[in-house]
């Protein structure tokens, strides 16, 4: 028996579109996303100097595109207060924070990376004995 999951695309859909995690994958983990999606989870409210200050290897400009994209996406709030100075506040919204079970889930199965990284060390010795030959 045959059972139909939602991994089954129409019959007439493309194989580049076919996959649903795809479209998931180009949203939730471009490079500078899950550091700061995991920033604003785990350690609340940022103000752009103080997220910039907790990932410290990111540019502004960098900074700014990703915030602007996220809240683009609805994963993340920015709130303005008119203050003097200015303020801006970045949060993880609703949305975001729906992530938390898939970001858990990919946390538990980083204690695979040590069973990657043998597989990657015994490939390339492999590779490397084979062009001996």
């Amino acid at each position: 028996m045959t059972e139909t999951t939602a991994w089954e695309p129409d019959a007439d859909v493309a194989p580049e579109n076919a996959c649903p995690v795809a479209p998931v994958v180009d949203v939730v983990f471009s490079r500078w996303t899950t550091p700061i999606l995991w920033v604003l989870s785990h350690r609340g409210p940022h103000r752009f100097v103080e997220l910039q200050r907790s990932i410290s290897t990111i540019t502004p400009k960098v900074l700014t595109e990703r915030l602007r994209q996220l809240e683009r996406d609805g994963l993340i709030t920015r709130t303005y207060h008119p203050e003097v100075p200015p303020r801006v506040v970045y949060e993880i919204s609703e949305l975001g924070s729906s992530l938390a079970p898939l970001f858990a889930a990919l946390a538990d199965w980083s204690g695979n990376l040590e069973e990657v990284e043998r597989a990657r060390r015994a490939y390339d010795a492999e590779r490397q004995t084979g062009r001996k030959r």
